[in-house]
């Protein structure tokens, strides 16, 4: 029977894979860089598998290192609960979201997640697509449109985008052409999205100038507190602005929406879809999503 591979072969390991870096993962272990070298060389022996190219200075995963680090980082981050005793088994989740809904949508909702659920240590992450699932062990990735086939993923719901101002501001102007518009700079996936020119275009209004004008921010969450301060009126995703109409921090401007062209999608890699807690939240995250773009403020 081959020998199976040391503890502490395996610490070096993920030291280095998740560093990127011999010498960092000695520092981290308090050993040489060479000690690391060798251990992970053992380690290599033993399981007859390649882990790193080393190109120079750097060191760089093989397939087989790739695969392999995601369970291993988990299976340490265990060892450790387990070592702190009381909170040895309290559940723990990674969500990866768009940055916009991690800075307020998501964010003023987990407590009642929490509430319902029971402790839960969570690490709430706002990124651009694309994220590195296992890399950072996201279990739960909510994104605009269908980016991550190679993981089991679904449709949550479709959006659109309403034209919202503060209530002083839309008595001012009949004519959205006369109000300050506040542009959103969405990104690399701003084509996807509606801007004020397709809006007029499907209004049958022909704004002039006015298009060209007005405040930019260069995310949702921006724009909404732009236009809640009276600032001018934007093109806001239903699931952000619903919360802001439905108390009356927010008007509709003009009764027409576009709808946009993807769904928001969930993605959850296999390695995290059997664990009670990340089901738990599926179902909670859904049904959050879907509460707020079928508010009645948006009808």
């Amino acid at each position: 029977m081959a020998a199976l591979p040391s503890l502490k072969g395996l610490q070096a390991f993920e030291a280095a894979a998740r560093s990127g870096s011999f010498a960092a993962a000695a520092e981290e272990l308090s050993i040489s860089a060479a000690a690391v070298s060798q251990l992970i060389r053992t380690v290599e022996e033993q399981m007859g598998r390649k882990l790193f190219h080393r190109v120079n200075r750097r060191v760089v995963l093989t397939e087989a290192g790739v695969e392999m680090l995601p369970r291993l980082t988990l299976a340490f981050q265990e060892i450790g609960s387990i070592a702190r005793g009381s909170d040895a088994f309290r559940p723990r989740l990674v969500i990866s979201v768009p940055p916009s809904m991690a800075m307020g949508w998501l964010s003023e909702r987990l407590a009642g997640f929490v509430a319902s659920h029971g402790a839960v240590d969570i690490s709430l992450r706002g990124d651009d697509d694309p994220v590195p699932f296992d890399r950072e062990l996201i279990d739960l990735r909510l994104s605009f449109g269908p980016h991550y086939r190679e993981h089991p993923t679904e449709d949550v719901v479709r959006d659109a985008v309403y034209p919202v101002c503060a209530p002083g501001l839309a008595a001012r102007s009949e004519n959205l052409a006369g109000l300050p518009l506040i542009h959103t700079d969405w990104g690399p996936t701003g084509a996807s999205f509606p801007s004020w020119r397709n809006w007029f275009e499907a209004a049958g209004i022909e704004p002039g100038r006015a298009v060209q004008r007005g405040l930019s921010a260069n995310s949702s969450r921006a724009a909404l507190d732009l236009a809640i301060s009276g600032l001018g009126v934007t093109l806001a995703q239903g699931i952000y602005c619903a919360q802001a109409l439905e108390d009356g921090r927010l008007v509709r401007a003009n009764a027409l929406s576009i709808a946009l062209r993807q769904p928001y999608c969930l993605t959850i890699p296999e390695r995290s879809a059997r664990r009670d807690v990340v089901a738990a939240f599926r179902n909670w995250l859904i049904g959050e999503c879907r509460r707020s773009v079928g508010s009645p403020a948006l009808r």
